[in-house]
């Protein structure tokens, strides 16, 4: 009987080689792991397509929060954040869109599952490449992997990262069909400016709808996928044009256009949309759109903001500013309406050379603007506009301010002393009250930056901004009512308001009688005064202000219900030759307001219009320059003018012209009797209840010792 050998009865896979065996288990691992590893892909692939949103719900899926910033008349302003047109149906694309999108990025995307086997493999053999070179890998993925990213994932660049993108891009091909991804896929891919989607990308860089798109046009558009920052016509316009020539080129080798078309197509013959001017307008939006974040929750739902801006107003106080400014000197201009309102904002001649906003962060000495709340605190203490006062020389703590004209007149009113910005008179005037008071009135009218309380602070020596000042003479002209400044008026997400702007004007800060004469020292300034120039052919009340050697000039005034300041200067505070508060600042608050006032109706105010002394006396020179701004030094004491630059006499510097039209007011809201808001008034002054001074009584102590106690104080 035969005896069966140990190798033949060995099984087939242990006979042979240790090579051979080797080979056979390498064979029999490899196979069973691809095994494990497609049904580890499967399961996962089935799993997130499961999760997978509806097409509906991912067209509505956030990409970021898109804020549009709209006028007071709908006009968008400005768009930030990301930019959604409208959604474009796949069947309304055009044909050359989706061959020059496929041509470009994805070439085999009609016949691969998802992920592109060939492209996988291209991607790994140039990845090799670049890490040898210290570069990284930068594209390479399918059009479904981008929808999937797109949508799902963030731009973080790792290896899970890229195994969750694929995952999900077999996952889309197994639940939607090609051309709803290819519609996804335009509708939300970022083209670069802000701008999401064909339809954003083409009205943001053409002007008209992706419905309309040429060759052209589409070639441009598909090339900014690569590199949207790059390409995009908003960074560089040749590079957008260069790189549409490259997408011709892939087109016609991917067969989707012939040579010849490629050829007749030239992307530098089309018309690129101008970007739009922002220029002094986002010196608006820059002090509005923080304020957002105190007044809404709201951080993904796309935003619509509705501002007070009036566009007409815009464009004739950037006018007025580029006209008025002197040479190498800047200028300001807010205009606030009745209600707080603001319709016009201008923080410098130019937005582009300069986005720093001196209408609401410049802190500058106002000048003889400041006499404001020195005569607001002599009326709440009982004086009167036709009381007699005596221009004679003072001297206060050492501190002896003069007149321009170098002399005093002697007995005359408040109204003249204050039309004529006498400055012997405000110190006076402000030793009499305290400059504590004058210090506190200013708080109360809302000046927010610290006003040191020496006697020559009556003069405007504390920094103040031009929006808070304009703020001020608007309460004034508001009969003594608050008024606070706002640019939103209301904000919507997906049509729905989520804020809206509510006015508040319960809080009074003088009695109406002492707005009404403050109105009427202030009419006279214009009329016959110091502001001349601000004229406008119906009543305007107003001040202007002067600093130390020209450095600083300001006029701000009010006239049928709309309040304008205007600041003109050197941002480095050097002298400007001929600045002054009657000149171009006035005429350009003139320029301005005779243009944003003209479709208003005339409103008289409620004071008659009174000539000063100086009209009735044969002296017309009794009171020397308008705007008779001293020169003091930082610690307030006189200091000699210099030489000034001769300068032909303006409207704003004759002294005997006629007075204005005199008139009476609309009856105001609030009457003499009204309760002033001491909470109100507490808050905006820092004081604690108790601590506030009557109004309309003189102070029980000596002003004079009482501020030389606390000679550096700042309120």
């Amino acid at each position: 009987m035969a005896v069966k050998s140990k190798t033949a009865a060995a099984p087939w896979w242990r006979r042979g080689s240790f090579w051979k065996k080797f080979f056979v288990w390498s064979l029999i691992s490899g196979v069973t792991l691809a095994l494990i590893a497609f049904v580890s892909l499967a399961i996962a692939v089935y799993s997130a397509r499961s999760t997978l949103p509806s097409f509906d719900q991912m067209k509505s899926s956030p990409n970021g929060q898109m804020i549009r910033v709209h006028a007071v008349d709908g006009t968008v302003l400005v768009s930030l954040g990301p930019s959604y047109g409208e959604w474009i149906k796949y069947d309304q694309i055009p044909q050359v869109m989706k061959d020059a999108i496929i041509a470009t990025e994805d070439r085999r995307f009609e016949s691969h599952w998802g992920v592109d086997p060939i492209g996988v493999l291209r991607i790994l053999w140039v990845a090799k490449r670049l890490h040898d070179e210290g570069r990284r890998l930068q594209g390479g993925s399918t059009i479904t992997q981008q929808v999937a990213r797109t949508i799902f994932l963030s731009n973080k660049y790792s290896v899970g990262r890229k195994i969750r993108e694929a995952i999900l891009a077999l996952a889309l091909e197994r639940k939607f069909s090609k051309q709803e991804i290819l519609e996804l896929y335009l509708n939300k891919v970022y083209f670069g400016g802000g701008a999401y989607g064909i339809d954003a990308a083409s009205r943001k860089f053409f002007g008209h709808s992706a419905t309309n798109l040429t060759l052209g046009e589409s070639a441009i558009v598909a090339g900014l996928v690569k590199a949207p920052s790059h390409y995009s016509p908003t960074a560089d316009a040749e590079a957008a044009v260069d790189r549409a020539t490259v997408v011709l080129k892939v087109m016609a080798e991917a067969g989707k256009i012939s040579e010849a078309q490629a050829n007749a197509t030239d992307p530098h013959a089309v018309q690129l949309a101008p970007e739009p001017k922002q220029n002094s307008v986002r010196y608006f939006t820059d002090w509005a759109l923080p304020q957002l974040e105190t007044l809404i929750d709201e951080t993904e739902a796309p935003l619509d903001v509705w501002t007070t801006l009036d566009l007409n107003m815009q464009r004739s106080a950037d006018q007025a500013i580029r006209a008025n400014a002197p040479d190498g000197a800047q200028g300001a201009l807010v205009s606030i309406d009745r209600d707080g309102a603001v319709r016009a904002m201008v923080g410098g001649k130019d937005y582009v050379s300069s986005i720093y906003n001196r209408a609401t962060q410049a802190q500058r000495q106002p000048g003889s603007s400041f006499k404001l709340f020195v005569y607001l605190a002599a009326l709440e203490a009982g004086h009167k506009p036709d009381d007699i006062v005596v221009d004679e020389p003072v001297t206060i703590d050492g501190w002896s301010p003069r007149n321009d004209s170098r002399r005093n007149s002697g007995p005359i009113t408040i109204r003249t002393a204050f039309a004529y910005s006498v400055n012997t008179i405000a110190a006076k005037l402000g030793q009499e009250v305290g400059f504590t008071t004058v210090a506190d009135m200013a708080k109360r009218f809302g000046i927010t930056t610290p006003i040191n309380t020496q006697p020559a602070m009556v003069l405007g020596t504390s920094n103040v901004r031009l929006i808070d000042m304009t703020r001020a003479f608007a309460s004034v002209g508001n009969n003594g009512v608050a008024v606070t400044p706002y640019g939103i008026t209301r904000v919507t997400a997906n049509n729905r308001v989520i804020y809206q702007h509510e006015v508040d004007t319960s809080h009074v800060l003088v009695a109406n009688y002492v707005a009404a004469q403050m109105i009427d020292l202030m009419q006279t300034a214009v009329a016959t005064g110091t502001g001349r120039a601000a004229q406008i052919g119906r009543p305007v009340a107003g001040k202007t202000g002067t600093t130390t050697s020209n450095k600083d000039g300001w006029f701000i005034g009010f006239s049928s219900g709309l309040t304008t300041g205007v600041w003109m200067g050197r941002d480095d505070a050097k002298v400007v030759p001929g600045l002054q508060g009657g000149r171009a600042p006035a005429r350009a608050f003139h320029d301005f307001m005779i243009q944003a006032v003209a479709n208003r109706p005339i409103e008289q105010f409620e004071t008659q219009l009174t000539p000063p002394d100086n009209m009735l006396e044969p002296d017309e020179d009794a009171y020397g320059a308008p705007d008779n701004g001293m020169m003091v030094d930082p610690d307030g004491n006189p200091i000699a003018q210099p030489p000034q630059v001769p300068v032909e006499p303006q409207d704003g510097e004759d002294m005997d012209a006629a007075p204005a039209q005199p008139g009476g007011r609309p009856a105001p809201v609030q009457q003499q009797g009204d309760k002033l808001d001491r909470d109100w008034i507490n808050r905006m002054t820092g004081r604690a209840p108790g601590q506030q001074q009557q109004p309309g009584r003189p102070p029980q102590r000596q002003p004079a010792q009482q501020d030389r106690q606390r000679p550096n104080d700042e309120y």
